[in-house]
């Protein structure tokens, strides 16, 4: 027990729609619009003091939630759920660092709402789509504890604020020497984290290459739309692919037309995502094969490829060996929480890719597990704008990741964060291929809120 120990006491819920000004493919889904979820939470110490966080996820539907039901009626089930959180944010009683209240809502709280929500629904809501309502929540807890205290976020990861140390949350693989016994989340962290961080552009399945793809549909704005518009606009090095996992065929050429145009560009990297379509190794192995075979310039840039493979890992318990031979294999949907990380690891996985729409608690637990046993990261968007964007760049710049950060509310909604990019015109708007935080600052994660000129409407449920 610490005289900083904080607990939950109020919390209040928004719902932000945001339409795309080109469509987003997720795998066998595209996506046109999407609701962002914002929570402020307010919390008090001890003594009484109080103060407010603040949260903010897209509740990307066709991503967490891949499915039959129609795409209105598992973001109504969404939203419903991120009521039904507000309400036991709110009376969360338990004390701590955000850190540790938050692990404790993960583990007690949100699998009896979850189980509670599901009953009687024939197409039940994952855990996944489960965490990233309950993020906005977590997000802002860990916001308001740092706001309370008047200090950044990343600086409360330690011995002199958390009453525990990491062995009281993680379990080390039984074939490591690695020890969590009197170990805090900042002995793995990045001491000294970049204000510039190398940005990923990702090329969407319905994102036109050429003139020839035009169909006379796209936007007539100030954004580029063609891939080459962007590399030159953005100075981007760096290019996330987006796959069908499906269809080979389409996969081979879509990576090799992409590694065309990157070599052209002066592009230094790719990556490969098959958004969990892919259900046998061979799959992949095959394409990969044809292009260290046919196009070696273009296999050598491909940096790592993400989760070809269905995220539930404990149903599909797939042996990825033979893939991450060839390039590392990163998991990203499976990577709910760390126990999911030491399933991928012993299946094959090589690394993981961490979002904050998983919770910023589970994403800093899952950072420390897989570092301690030597698998690299990444730090994966989710299309994230306005508030989203700043707790997900904060924690690649503190993880360390192989490569920057991947970052694209500017292709596909960037008009959503104007509000925000007039305080911080850095996050969302690329420039020579990086994005630039050095305007984060004050405590929490340094939102500068109070700066920011957005008015919000009524929240939907707020809870005192």
């Amino acid at each position: 027990m610490k005289t900083t120990d904080v607990r939950p006491i109020g919390a209040e819920l928004y719902f932000l729609p945001v339409t795309n000004r080109v469509p987003l493919k997720f795998g066998p889904e595209t996506v046109t619009h999407v609701t962002c979820a914002r929570a402020r939470l307010t919390v008090a110490d001890r003594a009484g003091r109080r103060a407010d966080g603040w949260g903010e996820t897209p509740l990307s539907v066709q991503w967490a939630w891949p499915g039959t039901l129609p795409v209105e009626e598992r973001l109504k089930a969404m939203q419903d759920f991120c009521m039904r959180l507000a309400e036991a944010w709110a009376g969360f009683g338990a004390f701590g660092h955000a850190l540790e209240v938050g692990h404790e809502f993960l583990e007690q709280a949100l699998p009896a709402l979850l189980r509670e929500s599901n009953r009687g629904r024939e197409q039940p809501m994952p855990h996944l789509a489960a965490l990233i309502c309950c993020s906005v929540f977590d997000q802002a807890l860990h916001d308001a504890y740092g706001v309370l205290h008047g200090v950044d976020i990343y600086e409360t990861y330690n011995e002199t604020f958390l009453s525990r140390d990491l062995a009281h949350f993680l379990e080390t693989d039984e074939d490591s020497a690695a020890s969590f016994d009197g170990q805090y989340p900042q002995d793995y962290l990045v001491s000294d984290p970049p204000k510039r961080l190398r940005a990923w552009h990702l090329i969407g399945g319905v994102d036109p290459l050429e003139p020839s793809d035009l169909t006379g549909n796209e936007p007539r704005d100030s954004y580029p739309v063609l891939l080459r518009d962007w590399i030159d606009r953005d100075g981007l090095k760096c290019l996330k692919v987006k796959l069908r996992g499906t269809d080979p065929g389409w996969d081979y050429e879509r990576l090799e037309h992409v590694g065309g145009i990157a070599i052209e560009k002066s592009v230094e990297w790719l990556s490969a995502d098959f958004n969990c379509t892919v259900t046998a190794p061979e799959y992949v192995n095959e394409i990969l094969d044809r292009l260290r075979d046919e196009q070696p310039r273009i296999h050598e840039m491909v940096l790592y490829v993400e989760q070809p493979f269905p995220y539930d890992l404990e149903a599909h318990r797939i042996d990825v060996h033979e893939v991450a031979a060839r390039k590392p294999l990163f998991l990203d949907e499976s990577a709910h929480d760390w126990r999911f990380v030491r399933l991928g690891r012993s299946l094959g996985w090589s690394g993981v890719a961490l979002k904050t729409c998983k919770t910023q608690t589970g994403a800093i637990l899952s950072l420390c597990w897989a570092k301690a046993h030597g698998m690299p990261l990444m730090v994966q968007d989710l299309t994230n704008p306005m508030l989203a964007q700043i707790p997900h760049l904060r924690l690649a710049a503190h993880a360390g990741t192989i490569m920057g950060v991947e970052t694209n509310c500017m292709q596909f909604y960037p008009e959503a964060s104007r509000a925000e990019a007039e305080v911080h015109p850095g996050l969302y708007r690329r420039r020579e291929g990086f994005v630039d935080l050095s305007t984060i600052g004050g405590p929490g994660f340094g939102f500068r809120l109070d700066q920011i000129r957005q008015s919000l409407s009524d929240p939907v449920v707020w809870f005192r």
